[in-house]
């Protein structure tokens, strides 16, 4: 495919980081993958994700926009999180990402994933958690399509997705 390339925040990307965050809160959307991108009101405080993310005793994160080569429009956000927390490790995984709801169906997010799986592999890991929930067929196939293999199901009981069922996914890099 190859439409989509990782890059990592910058201010220059502020009007569209923004833009897309209006686009997920008007879809009702989760922010899976987007550093907390859903908690501040400007760019700059987004951008502090390591300060923010230490506050709340989260583990560190690379973040990524993954934007279209052909006009450099964002299409995606995506985080690799580690080392894995309990929470991570029973929940959220090592990787997180969303799509743009006006840029789905069109195989972006298979490519966002495996950009950031050859992102973890470059890290130096060797196999890493993906989650989703299990009523999230399209991130399930997602998933499936970039090589996940089924661990098990897990309550959710921080109520996270709707089905109150999380899917655990390991993929070896």
């Amino acid at each position: 495919m190859g439409e989509l390339t990782l890059v990592r925040p910058a201010p220059a990307h502020a009007g569209q980081v923004m833009a897309f965050r209006t686009e997920l809160l008007r879809n009702g959307d989760s922010f899976d993958g987007c550093a907390g991108l859903e908690e501040v009101e400007t760019y700059e405080k987004w951008l502090d994700f390591e300060g923010r993310m230490r506050e709340k005793g989260y583990v560190p994160a690379e973040v990524y926009l993954a934007v279209r080569r052909s006009d450099g429009l964002l299409a995606g956000i995506g985080d690799y999180r580690h080392p894995l927390s309990e929470f991570l490790l029973q929940y959220g995984g090592n990787i997180g990402y969303s799509i743009r709801p006006s840029l789905r169906r069109r195989g972006y997010a298979s490519e966002l994933l495996g950009l950031l799986l050859a992102a973890c592999r470059a890290a130096g890991e060797e196999r890493v958690l993906v989650t989703c929930d299990k009523e999230n067929e399209a991130s399930r196939r997602v998933i499936r399509k970039n090589g996940g293999v089924l661990e098990n199901e897990v309550a959710d009981t921080p109520a996270l997705g709707r089905s109150g069922v999380i899917q655990r996914y390991w993929i070896t890099l």
